[in-house]
């Protein structure tokens, strides 16, 4: 199994990117076939901006770019999606969300018959959500914020493009000593995408 993990946050000693490594590092320790990638959007120089190219791709005007051509082409080879980045404004970071807007487009992710019926093409891929939040869990259920990103994130963009949402976690680390409690989720969290029969059973 490949997994391909999206990490999204500009600091690369930051526990988001620690997280992602934990959970590479657990999938590829499940099982010796297993192999992980971790795509760093923020080294990458990834450019999140949704431009007049990306308007012109899904009226069909023009063919996407090389650059997004290549994300489509690494998420293809992709057994598994794994996101993980921090809770910015109770929803993900501008950068991954840019990334999903330009990557994710019509023709590709999804299409629409000349009937206005939706075509789902991601329905063989899987999906695992790892969130980090700063505020407490009592905030997230409190306030709705928990129920509000998954109908956004998990409904609103995967089931849109019939990717099958398999795992989706907040880890809440309201201060620096919750970081080695989030670490050792993550690796728990990597352990059940290596080992599907683990995750099926959750």
């Amino acid at each position: 199994m490949h997994s391909l993990i999206v990490v999204s946050h500009p600091n690369r000693a930051s526990l988001t990117h620690a997280i992602g490594t934990e959970v590479a590092e657990a999938i590829r320790a499940a099982h010796s076939g297993n192999s992980a990638e971790i795509a760093d959007l923020s080294a990458e120089g990834f450019d999140p901006r949704f431009s007049l190219s990306d308007v012109e791709t899904i009226n069909r005007i023009a063919k996407p770019p090389a650059s997004i051509l290549a994300e489509q082409a690494r998420i293809d080879r992709a057994d598994t999606l794994v996101l993980v980045y921090p809770v910015y404004w109770w929803s993900m970071p501008a950068l991954l969300k840019g990334w999903i807007d330009r990557v994710f487009s019509a023709g590709w992710a999804y299409d629409e018959s000349p009937d206005g019926k939706l075509e789902k093409k991601l329905q063989r891929l899987g999906v695992h959500l790892i969130a980090i939040g700063a505020a407490d869990a009592g905030t997230y259920a409190k306030h709705g914020y928990s129920g509000a990103m998954k109908t956004q994130i998990d409904h609103g963009i995967f089931d849109y493009c019939g990717a099958r949402i398999l795992s989706s976690h907040l880890l809440t680390v309201p201060d620096a000593t919750e970081a080695p409690t989030a670490l050792r989720a993550a690796r728990q969290i990597g352990e059940r995408i290596g080992n599907p029969a683990l995750c099926d059973a959750a």
